[in-house]
């Protein structure tokens, strides 16, 4: 245990929080934004994984990780948009349309890597570009927390960035009025004149803006390479903050750091020669029990409603 807490009492270890947590960070605030809209996105782990492979080739093909992460940004809001059309214009149920959206990400990435890159694990054989790091002035030279908080991926500041828009989107604008209307009561918002369809699509597609940023952090600041699946379920542990962050940006901030530190647990443990298998297991089985504990709440907060 005295292995243990050296490891977690560590500048390292809350670096590494800041840096798992933030496509947690990315994917959750989507996550908000959808489900306020009365459409929950259960096509984040998708959207992801097809921004970390835009992001990889085309930071590869323009020599330019800025337009990788551009390419990763459009691409993710185009299969967000994609889902918005089918499931808003014709009326498809959401989560079948959600589904379809991983399962075509999944095999399709694998597909386009084995094209570009003659490889159906890695891209290894791609040189890929990587977004960069920015030092803090004055805080880096703070003892501890300096290296806990500065160094980090540019990614990683703009997804605290990313909380601070989506409270104030849903609570400051125009457009969150409009959105938390329609999920609360669309056809009382149609009533007023708010266009249901186009107010939904919206928040899709800023869903989708999201988990293009927190895809690209996978293939362009996480590591420097995309390999198959390496989104490795971040898309559901997002939707399980968002779920017990009960829809507000700061509880899921808040629960999606939580996670964050479980996933940075199961890094440090594995160097202490934990089973590897059990280690990969600690981020999941936190999501479980965070899932549990929110349900029970919820059981007896209706108990005695």
């Amino acid at each position: 245990m005295k292995a243990l807490a050296d490891l977690i009492f560590t500048s390292d270890f809350f670096y590494s929080i800041f840096r798992v947590a933030t496509p947690l960070l990315f994917a959750s605030m989507g996550a908000v934004v959808s489900d306020v809209a009365g459409v929950p996105n259960i096509a984040l782990e998708g959207m992801m994984l097809i921004a970390a492979f835009a992001g990889m080739y085309f930071s590869y093909l323009f020599g330019s990780a800025w337009a990788g992460l551009a390419f990763a940004i459009l691409f993710a809001v185009l299969a967000a948009g994609i889902l918005a059309f089918f499931t808003l214009y014709y009326k498809t149920n959401i989560i079948l349309g959600g589904i379809a959206i991983n399962s075509l990400a999944s095999g399709g990435t694998i597909f386009f890597l084995y094209l570009v890159a003659h490889d159906k694990g890695t891209s290894v054989a791609l040189t890929s570009k990587v977004l960069p790091n920015i030092n803090i002035p004055i805080i880096e030279q703070i003892p501890i927390i300096g290296p806990a908080i500065s160094g980090h991926n540019v990614l990683t500041y703009l997804s605290i960035l990313a909380v601070v828009f989506t409270y104030l989107l849903l609570k400051k604008t125009s457009l969150g009025y409009h959105i938390r209307a329609v999920g609360e009561k669309k056809e009382a918002a149609d009533s007023v004149g708010i266009s249901v369809m186009k107010t939904q699509a919206a928040a899709l597609l800023i869903s989708g803006v999201m988990s293009g940023l927190g895809g690209a952090f996978m293939s362009m600041g996480y590591v420097s390479w995309f390999s198959r699946d390496m989104v490795s379920g971040r898309g559901w542990i997002a939707l399980a903050a968002e779920a017990m962050g009960q829809r507000g940006a700061v509880g899921t901030a808040a629960t999606s750091l939580l996670f964050g530190v479980a996933d940075a647990l199961s890094n440090a443990v594995a160097t202490l020669g934990w089973p590897s298998d059990l280690v990969k297991t600690i981020p999941y089985c936190a999501t479980l029990i965070g899932l549990a504990v929110f349900s029970i709440r919820a059981c007896r907060k209706m108990k005695r409603a």
